[in-house]
């Protein structure tokens, strides 16, 4: 019996499990996978999380991190236009943050089961019940930070799993690791047709390549990724001198299919769901990587008012959607106007010729899509 049980390894519930243990509560967190591992994420994370990374014990001032302060945008057709990021941001691989977050998680005392996939969860009785690969637990709280797309969305027919297929909820995603010559200090965010490209420095001298696009894009191409670059992506300029200096460092890229950015709720069957569980940042909305980890302060203290009896189990549900969607509701809007644009190519042509010469809009538009330090 626990008092919180997280499904979900990732930022989100590293984070939650590190802050609530640390208030003294009985933590269980189940993942999947073991660590370190890598994953399918853009691997930028806005300042605006710093000071609250150090907070929970990564020491990000002592890992000579690349400090990124200048965004690069480009058309399919090679127009380009380079920008200040007001607040900027840092580079840092999934496959270091969340093994050095699971590692914090376990010395304070966080359950922390690895290799274990969780089932099913059900409310009953006031309290849940969480049925794993390993065996049966039980909690006072139960939460959801299992990421893009998993197994339990399907099973609990989650409302944005039943949607039909459009450009906002098939996306496939496909990262690498390169080595290249690239700017410590600026990410490209580079467009084609049905997609783009995020390229920036992380730790060790290495980059983070990672894009996504439709699924139509890769059915027409063969279902082949190496055919879909060089078909589609490398059209744009940037992407085509990009790969063709680029040194791969995995033997196959991460993938992952049916991404869906429609909305979703942050509540369902009495379950909590934090980071992208919660809500997908569009592409172009700012990072999601930070929206997790804002979203874990955001219910650590939820959850410590229930726990404390300050509120009752409605109270703390409705608080915790009220509180997500202050903080994000703007944010992801804006993500989904920006897709909307960024959508089409001959769309992006445009909005990029248009936008070069007001740079004071593409600060504010910018300023929109990301957060303040928390």
């Amino acid at each position: 019996m626990y008092d919180v049980i997280i499904t979900g390894g990732g930022l989100a519930g590293l984070s939650l499990s590190i802050q609530l243990v640390r208030a003294g509560y009985r933590v269980a967190l189940f993942e999947k996978e073991s660590y370190p591992y890598h994953k399918v994420c853009g691997e930028y994370i806005s300042l605006e999380s710093w000071n609250f990374l150090e907070d929970l014990g990564l020491p990000l001032s002592d890992w000579n991190l690349p400090i990124i302060r200048r965004l690069l945008l480009s058309a399919p057709n090679g127009q380009s236009l380079e920008h200040e990021l007001p607040l900027g941001g840092f580079g840092i691989s999934r496959y270091k943050i969340d093994a050095a977050l699971a590692a914090i998680a376990r010395s304070a005392g966080v359950d922390l089961y690895e290799s274990v996939k969780v089932t099913d969860v059900v409310f009953e009785k006031s309290q849940f019940c969480v049925q794993t690969s390993i065996g049966t637990f039980y909690s006072a709280v139960a939460c959801g930070t299992f990421g893009k797309r998993s197994n339990l969305d399907v099973k609990w027919q989650r409302t944005f799993t039943r949607k039909r297929s459009k450009q906002l909820n098939n996306y496939v995603g496909v990262k690498y690791h390169v080595k290249g010559e690239f700017p410590a200090d600026l990410i490209g965010l580079h467009h084609f047709k049905n997609g783009y490209c995020g390229v920036s420095r992380i730790e060790d001298d290495k980059c983070c390549l990672c894009y996504m696009t439709t699924a139509e894009n890769l059915r027409i191409s063969g279902n082949s990724i190496p055919e879909m670059e060089k078909r589609i992506l490398r059209q744009n300029p940037y992407l085509e001198e990009v790969f063709s200096s680029m040194e791969a460092l995995f033997e196959q890229p991460l993938t992952i299919s049916q991404i869906s950015f429609e909305r979703r709720t942050q509540v369902e069957d009495h379950i909590l769901f934090i980071g992208d569980a919660a809500g997908m940042a569009p592409p172009l909305s700012g990072n999601g990587m930070s929206m997790a980890l804002h979203g874990s302060k955001i219910a650590f203290q939820c959850i410590n008012s229930f726990l404390q009896g300050q509120l009752a189990r409605y109270e703390l549900e409705q608080d915790y959607s009220d509180q997500w969607n202050r903080q994000f509701g703007r944010r992801l809007w804006m993500g989904r106007f920006l897709q909307r644009w960024f959508g089409s190519e001959s769309r992006t042509n445009l909005l990029l010729s248009s936008l070069k010469p007001f740079p004071k809009l593409v600060s504010f538009l910018i300023r929109q899509t990301h957060g303040q330090p928390f």
